[in-house]
Parts: structure tokens; sequence; C-alpha cells
């Protein structure tokens, strides 16, 4: 049995980072390790760690804009200070490992734990790495990816498929038979607009249509209000969401889902068994949303629309033949489950507690 270690996490910036970040964290606490949690100061931080009892500490720093500006100077000033005060934090903790989960918050604790010779673990989320992934790869002892495809972008780089992190109730979840045909809709943490705008729409026509049909839609917490005001104007009876934290129980009675492709949705997705209909983000870094989609799709659980293709008619189309056919629902559910690992969060934290110890 290996004795405690003290293990630092650097999960900040967006949810993507933290919620996987904190997911192995558990699992490395629930073994018996010290751990602090390394965040970057953004305010929308406090309320994704909710919860969590052990230390947090803020290591500040910002994204870098494409191309040289005023604004590229400042997020290097900032950088260096993160470095600076990340080798503060490890010349006082002695960490024996950094775990770091991609984004610009992993930059300065990972070129401050090499410069003090910690051993460092990485974390790639999507099917093709993010910048400062591909950046802080050369440092790492091993890298771990959800997706296969990412390892042909991190050439002469270790690597180990481990899987997404996901919370401990969204790897147990089983589908509970409705009878309507349940609809999820969800853009990820911030919502999307093209959902938030078109789904009422073709929720509304296939309604209309006496199709037996229930939705629920999370639309960020921006648009929420909005959206719900379209399902009641359209006479539809629509549970609408900023966001939701039980997923498990939203997951388990769901038919089917039209959603981004974040990797936390297609992982959720593969993991609880849920098809799907994926519009990814034509704007994400490196088209890495498009590139998830089309690795979850090669397995036939999902299938995939650009967003510059959906129309409320195709949609409509798309959908009616979902409902009318149960069968082909079930049959993508059968190719989904299975798809992704759902141990993420062991599996990585078995990568740290290896580096850790030089095994």
């Amino acid at each position: 049995m290996l004795s405690a270690m003290k293990i630092c996490v650097a999960c900040g910036g967006t949810g993507g980072h933290i919620f996987p970040g904190l997911a192995t964290a558990c699992e490395l606490e629930s073994r018996g390790h010290s751990v602090t949690l390394w965040l970057a100061g953004r305010d929308v931080e406090a309320a994704s760690v909710d919860g969590w009892e052990g230390a947090v500490v803020s290591i500040r720093a910002a994204g870098f804009p494409s191309g040289f500006s005023l604004r590229s100077i400042r997020s290097a000033w900032l950088l260096f200070r993160a470095v600076l005060a990340a080798r503060k934090q490890i010349y006082r903790d002695r960490p024996d490992v950094l775990l770091a989960m991609g984004s610009y918050a992993s930059v300065g604790p990972v070129i401050a734990a090499r410069s003090c010779r910690v051993p460092v673990v990485l974390h790639e989320a999507n099917a093709v790495p993010g910048r400062a992934i591909a950046f802080l790869s050369k440092m790492a002892t091993v890298v771990g990816i959800t997706f296969e495809a990412a390892a042909e972008h991190l050439a002469g780089v270790k690597t180990a498929i481990t899987g997404l992190p996901l919370r401990g109730t969204l790897r147990q979840v089983e589908h509970v038979p409705d009878d309507r045909f349940r609809l999820l809709v969800m853009g990820g943490s911030q919502g999307a607009q093209v959902l938030n705008e078109t789904l009422p729409d073709v929720i509304a026509a296939l309604t209309a249509e006496g199709l037996p049909i229930r939705v629920t839609h999370l639309a960020g917490l921006r648009e929420a209000d909005a959206v719900e005001k379209r399902y009641a104007a359209a006479g539809v009876d629509a549970e609408v969401h900023a966001f939701a934290s039980d997923m498990a129980s939203i997951y388990a009675r769901t038919n089917f889902a039209v959603a981004r492709a974040g990797a936390a949705t297609c992982t959720e997705l593969a993991v609880c068994g849920v098809p799907a209909l994926l519009i990814p983000l034509p704007t994400a870094v490196r088209d890495h949303q498009m590139l998830n989609a089309m690795a979850l799709a090669k397995d036939g659980g999902v299938a995939v629309q650009p967003q510059q293709m959906l129309t409320v008619e195709w949609c409509v189309d798309y959908l009616r033949q979902r409902i009318e056919d149960p069968g082909t629902v079930d049959a993508m559910r059968s190719q989904l489950r299975g798809a992704m690992l759902g141990d993420g969060a062991s599996r990585l934290a078995d990568l740290v507690e290896q580096a850790a110890t030089g095994s």
C-alpha cells in the first residue's frame, strides 16, 4: 500500500477543467493522500468547488490571445507572476506530484513544478489537445487522454487512455422507461444560443403533430427565462433550467439528447447510455468539438450535424424518425454504452501515484 502523498491538482479556468480535476482530487483523497486544488482566481470557480473541504490555492493567470497585442503583454506578465506564485507554494508545501488539467491555468503551475523537479501529470479532455497541453506535454511524465485520437497530436510524449474523470453519481445510471419520449436539450455549462433558438420551434412542431414528447432544456443562466417563454408561447409544457446539478436523474429518464460536443458531454452521454444528436460548437478551439463528436460517432451511438446545416425542418424530420422508431434509439443506446471509459478518476489517480513513485 502506498504511503500518503502531497498532491497538487491545477484545474482552474472553466467547469470543463474544474469538474474532472475535482473528481480526481476526491479519488486521490479517498486513497489517503493530502490534496490541494490550485485554481485561477475566477469568480465562477467558487461555485464549482462547493462542497470540497480540502485546501484551495489561487494561482492567478490569464489566457493568451492569438497574435501580438497589449493584451498578450499583460498575459505574459500574469504568467510570470503565476510561475513565481506557484514556485512559492511548492517550496511551502513540498508536493510529491502535480496534476494539471489543461487550460491557461495549468501553464504557470507546470513550469514552476518542473523547475522545482516535481513530477507532472497532465490530462487532455478533448480529441485534439489544446494549446496549453500541446505546449506543456514535453514537461510531463505522462499525459492522460480521454479520446484515443489525442495521442496522434502528441508525438514523442507518453500517453495513457484514462477517459474523463466523472462525478461518482454518473457511473451507475440506468435508463428508466417513460410513457412519453423524453428529450434532453443542453448546450454545455453556458448554454447554446442556436439550440435555445431552434429547439423550442422543433418541439412545438412535433407536439402539434401529436407525438408523445416531453422535453428538459438546460438553457444556461442568461437565456433560461427567454427559452421558457418561447415554450410557453408555443403551448409546450417544457422543463427549463439554467443548469442542473442532479444530472444522473435527468440522464436516467432521457430517451434522446440534442447537445453540444464538449468532452464532458460526450463522456457523460456515453457512460450513461444516452443516444444523441450532437451539434458541435463551430468556433471551438482547433475545432475540438467536431473531432470529439466524430470520434464518438464511430460506434453509432450518436449522430452529428454541423451547426450551419441545422434547420428547424431538418431537426423535426430527424427527431420524428427517432420518436417513431424506438428500436433504432435502443440500438444506439446499446452501441453507445462502453464507447468511453467510465472510471476516469480512478485511472488518472493511478497515473498520478505512479508518477510520484517513479513506477
